[in-house]
């Protein structure tokens, strides 16, 4: 009973390691992984680039504000926008 058990457990688990290696295969020597790749970097410079305010400077993208549109602004310029919409 316990061998059956052990076979299934290592049955498994070898499942999971050509799986795993499939995947890696997959992410770092095709042309799907290449673009995988280009997608993710694209994404993370787009971010950084919203993350820079071009009248106060660079912000962390937690401290951005989300506007009802979506946008994004500094809080600077958020602070700005309300004082001049209160005044």
């Amino acid at each position: 009973m316990l061998a059956i058990l052990a076979e299934n457990v290592l049955f498994i688990l070898a499942l999971v390691a050509v799986g795993a290696v499939a995947y890696y295969v997959l992410l770092a020597y095709t042309p799907l992984g290449l673009r995988l790749r280009q997608n993710e970097n694209r994404r993370r410079i787009q971010r950084e680039a919203e993350a820079v305010c071009p009248v106060h400077g660079p912000h962390a993208e937690q401290d951005l504000v989300r506007l009802a549109s979506g946008e994004r602004i500094c809080p600077e310029c958020f602070r700005e926008a309300v004082r001049d919409v209160l005044n």
